[in-house]
């Protein structure tokens, strides 16, 4: 199990390490499973791998190189073993380091200060998550708030304007039925019109006849003082 995190060593989350590299979140993690696939070890929580510097150098190098990934993969496991090799080495020589110093107060006390800043750190570290947790969850709220608010306004605008649109096409219909009756009620009296004058016409021609033919029946019969007139020439 890899345990070589240094003290204050900052660790990086696979977001943080995408924008240093200035690749996709997709790819940091592409690289991660070739470099575990061929032996390489990151820090875990959970499933989540948590980066430190050491392993942003190694994906910048899966990044850059010209060669096959998994073939670059090998060399910076190679490369991850002799690094935890030595370091395990260096972890063993440390209690026989301070066997051999002297008990010296003012060292333990300093080494106690370490130790309780570090505490302190990490106390304040934790409660700063809490916080960021905590904001998180109130900003996820008020977006779901939102969220439901901008939905019924929308729910609600679709519905008006529906009725709205009814309305206006309801309208539409009763005015295009009134002009269409009016026009049909003008068609109508036209019609009436025109078959009147047709009638006063046929009447006035049926005058015009009976008097033309009264008038010839005069013209043909001469009657009177003419017809008195014409015997004597007869004669």
């Amino acid at each position: 199990m890899r345990h070589d995190i240094q003290p204050n060593e900052r660790s990086f989350s696979t977001k943080e390490v995408a924008e240093e590299l200035g690749i996709a979140t997709p790819t940091v993690r592409k690289y991660g499973q070739i470099l575990e696939r061929n032996g390489y070890e990151f820090f875990k929580d959970g499933d989540r791998r948590i980066f430190v510097r050491s392993d942003i150098e190694s994906l910048i190098a899966i990044r850059d190189t010209d060669k096959p990934l998994d073939d670059t993969a090998r060399y910076l496991v190679s490369q991850q073993k002799e690094r935890l090799e030595e370091f395990n080495e260096t972890e063993i020589t440390i209690p026989d380091t301070y066997d051999n110093l002297p008990n010296d107060p003012n060292q333990l006390k300093e080494s106690l200060m370490f130790l309780a800043n570090e505490l302190a750190a990490t106390r304040e570290m934790n409660v700063q998550l809490k916080n960021d947790m905590s904001q998180l969850k109130t900003t996820v709220s008020r977006l779901q708030q939102d969220h439901h608010v901008i939905s019924s306004n929308i729910g609600n605008s679709a519905q008006k304007t529906h009725a709205r649109i009814d309305k206006l096409t309801k309208q539409h219909n009763i005015h295009y039925e009134t002009l269409l009756q009016q026009e049909k009620e003008k068609s109508e009296f036209l019609q009436k019109e025109i078959q009147n004058m047709r009638d006063e016409q046929k009447k006035e021609w049926h005058s015009q006849n009976s008097f033309n033919k009264r008038l010839e029946e005069k013209v043909k019969k001469p009657t009177g003082n003419l017809e008195r007139l014409l015997s004597i020439f007869r004669k």
